[in-house]
This record gives structure tokens, sequence and C-alpha cells, in this order.
């Protein structure tokens, strides 16, 4: 999310990925795939900045994950697999995983 200021100063949160396009005549208006415009104080070379800015942190913070392994013929999984054991003053239910089943398509 980059955060934005309309022209009466509220600050808000928008989802860049979910900007169509963005106009400067003469206020920087941001029109939003589903159509809604927003008007913002910030002009059009620093909207496109946060942007950048934006998508370089989700991309270094992607980079910094460690990698999964995939093996073919491996099931997925929502979380790794744990002991068998239900961890003391758990519910029988935790630690169990839930298997992921390939879209039909």
């Amino acid at each position: 999310m980059i955060v934005l200021t309309r022209l009466n100063d509220a600050r808000f949160a928008i989802n860049p990925d979910l900007i169509e396009r963005i106009h400067s005549t003469p206020d920087t208006t941001l029109v939003m795939v589903d159509g809604a415009k927003y008007i913002v104080t910030e002009s059009l070379t620093e909207v496109i900045e946060l942007i950048a800015g934006y998508r370089a942190q989700v991309i270094s913070m992607a980079r910094d994950l460690p990698a999964m392994e995939f093996r073919p013929g491996q099931p997925l999984g929502l979380v790794p697999d744990v002991p068998a054991e239900p961890p003391a003053g758990g519910s029988p239910a935790a630690g169990k995983t839930v298997p992921l089943r390939p879209r039909n398509v």
C-alpha cells in the first residue's frame, strides 16, 4: 500500500496494483480499475516514485524469504509437517497440515 493525501489533507492508503491510470490535468487524479477516482496533492512524478518504491520493497522482502524446495510428486501443504503428537495443552487438531488439491480447470 502507498499512502497519499487528498485535497482536504486527509491521508489514505491505496493498493497501487489497482491503479489503472494517473492524470495530472491540473490536479493529480488516480483512476482505479473499478472506475473510482481519487484526487491527490502529490504530483504525478511523486505517485510514480511511491509506486516504484512499494514494488521494490515487495521484491526485496520476497528475496529475503527462505527458499522453499519443491520436489515433483511431493504433496503440497499449507504448513510444514509437524510431529503427529499435539503440543502439550494444545487441541488435538493443532499441528495438522491441510493437503492442497489441484484445481479442476
